[in-house]
């Protein structure tokens, strides 16, 4: 079997396993139902392809979110020739794509597009960008999709992925980089809100964004996550990195058991400092371990990985959205039900 196909077999795997999760993961219930845990929000769903619903007694009524992650939009112009030493590789990166269901050509200007007309058309009370948006931090495509989002009229809340901030090989930590590109490029898509960790509330449910994109977790967005939890509303974390689960990966790389220096194997590609010897610090530790035992979250939506996945932790289910460079996205309902015993 060439790598070709192999690798196309692999892609209709996660496909088909993930289409497939209505039903065996439609009565994954998390342990805080009535009775067992303090703080809880009773509370199912159902997943089937790019579709997850969520049921509850507590929704007032019923809400739509759509989730778009890994545009990589590419677009630049003469202000970035100074740098293009650091977005050369990955200006040529996803120049063009396969439609992830029709297997049609396009490319990211199409795709983010079309998935804003379709989010407009749906009505989408919340658009969620979770990260790579960008292939990096150029003007030009910053201001295309910042006047883009702008004209669609559709709601939207955006978080930070890896490559929206970092200029390959560009001298400097992560964490003084992302500060440094955030303020100079990617300011005007938060609308204000604090780039690191924000959170918006629709019809009773808190939508809470926290920055990942380093891999790692700052004490101050520990501590505004815990603030999130303790209001008691139904929660949805969306991040950019998905958090460890049982049996993934280190693409699943925030709060992962072996994440560090000996399993980093794309520093020197991405031209990046690479992973920390001793892995995680015991914050971002700390912060899964509050994710995943949160009573009243309802689940994570990331991205990162480029594959549509479905991950049940402690009953909290994480759902990665594949990318959207490929015209994909992830539709999420919430809806009242009747109180649940």
């Amino acid at each position: 079997m060439n790598m070709r196909t192999s690798a196309s077999r692999r892609d209709f795997i996660l496909r088909t396993a993930l289409a497939g999760a209505a039903l065996p993961f439609s009565g994954c219930v998390h342990p805080s139902q009535p009775g067992l845990k303090k703080g809880g929000v009773p509370r199912s769903f159902a997943a089937d392809g790019n579709r997850v619903r969520f049921f509850s007694p507590a929704f007032r009524k019923p809400l739509k979110l759509m989730a778009i992650g890994d545009t990589h939009l590419f677009l630049d112009d003469a202000r970035g020739e100074p740098f293009t030493s650091y977005s050369g590789r990955m200006a040529k990166a996803y120049n063009q794509t396969k439609h992830f269901r029709t297997g049609a050509p396009t490319h990211p200007l199409e795709s983010f597009e079309k998935t804003l007309a379709l989010a407009k058309t749906e009505r989408v009370d919340l658009l969620a960008l979770v990260g790579d948006i960008f292939s990096f931090p150029s003007e030009a495509a910053i201001e295309w999709a910042y006047a883009q989002l702008n004209a669609s009229g559709v709601p939207y809340l955006y978080i930070a992925g890896n490559h929206d901030w970092h200029y390959e090989g560009m001298a400097g930590t992560e964490t003084a980089l992302r500060a440094e590109w955030t303020a100079k490029r990617l300011s005007p898509l938060y609308q204000g809100n604090h780039p690191l960790m924000g959170a918006c509330e629709i019809n009773g449910v808190r939508f809470v964004a926290i920055d990942d994109s380093t891999y790692e977790i700052l004490p101050e967005q520990l501590a505004f996550f815990r603030d999130q939890v303790a209001s008691g509303r139904p929660l949805v974390l969306l991040m950019h990195i998905p958090l460890f689960a049982p049996g993934r990966g280190v693409g699943f790389g925030c709060g992962h058991p072996e994440w560090d220096a000996a399993h980093d194997k794309h520093w020197q590609i991405e031209r990046r400092p690479r992973w920390p010897e001793k892995g995680h610090t015991p914050t971002t530790m700390a912060f899964r371990r509050g994710v995943f035992a949160a009573p009243n979250l309802l689940g994570v939506i990331a991205g990162h990985i480029h594959h549509p996945s479905l991950d049940c932790v402690n009953g909290i289910p994480q759902l990665v959205v594949e990318g959207n460079a490929a015209g994909a996205y992830l539709t999420a309902e919430f809806l009242p039900s009747p109180t649940m015993s």
